[in-house]
């Protein structure tokens, strides 16, 4: 069973089809790509999951649980995170705060569920800034870093709250080779530690370097699914999105 399982999802905004009987999986423990052109309906997708956008069709199951109907708060406390195209930081506050304020607020949920959180929100935000690689800008002002160390940043916030399926939206972009590389070797290790991860990404080496299985959208429908050695060999995914120049 997948960890994350969207089945036939069709979202209209007015007379406009923004997706058209979508349906994508993501398992536990694997990284998951979501590609294709701007304005295919990715993000679109990513707020269907999160419950930012009600879907005029379809369902979104989380594990056995169908969590279509949920609003975003409870299905963030179930397990479901996120990072967004558009960086969306607490700019006046430091790294190491905007960590800490995540870890708090899981707290928080996990007492008023009856649960016990043994680790205090400021051991996890020094736990965060080790592990990602932010120990030199912990004491900086999240509006005053360059775009690649933001977006850390803000996957050290999604998970500061513990999930069990992370959805990353553009995250490397502004980074360089090298940072792209330390990157890909983050996201091994947190799919290693059991975290299901859906990617959407532009960056066509990184996702065919990392990503186990390959989701392609296209004018809003799925174009293609499979692994990245299918989705290279795909001569509608040529066409349509990787173009001859894509890298191998």
């Amino acid at each position: 069973m997948p960890l994350l399982d969207v089945r036939d999802v069709t979202v209209r905004f007015g007379g406009q089809v923004a997706l058209t009987g979508v349906s994508v999986e993501a398992g536990e423990g694997r990284i998951t790509g979501l590609i294709g052109p701007n304005g295919a309906g990715k993000t679109t997708l990513f707020n269907v999951i999160t419950g930012l956008q009600a879907p005029d069709r379809g369902r979104v199951l989380l594990g056995e649980d169908d969590i279509t109907g949920l609003p975003p708060y409870k299905r963030a406390r179930r397990g479901v995170a996120r990072t967004f195209q558009r960086l969306e930081l607490f700019g006046l506050l430091t790294v190491r705060e905007n960590l800490a304020v995540a870890a708090d607020i899981r707290r928080g949920w996990s007492r008023r569920s009856g649960r016990t959180d043994d680790e205090p929100p400021s051991d996890t935000a020094e736990r965060l800034i080790m592990e990602i690689g932010l120990v030199d800008v912990a004491d900086v002002r999240a509006d005053a870093l360059p775009t690649g160390q933001a977006r850390l940043v803000e996957l050290g916030r999604a998970l500061a709250t513990r999930p069990r399926l992370l959805l990353l939206d553009e995250p490397a972009s502004g980074q360089d080779e090298h940072e792209t590389a330390r990157f890909a070797d983050l996201l091994r290790r947190l799919a290693a530690a059991g975290i299901g991860i859906l990617l959407v990404e532009h960056d066509m080496a990184l996702v065919m370097d990392v990503c186990a299985t390959i989701h392609v959208l296209d004018f809003g429908t799925i174009l293609a699914s499979g692994t990245p050695a299918e989705i290279r060999a795909d001569q509608s995914v040529l066409a349509a999105y990787l173009g001859t120049g894509a890298k191998r």
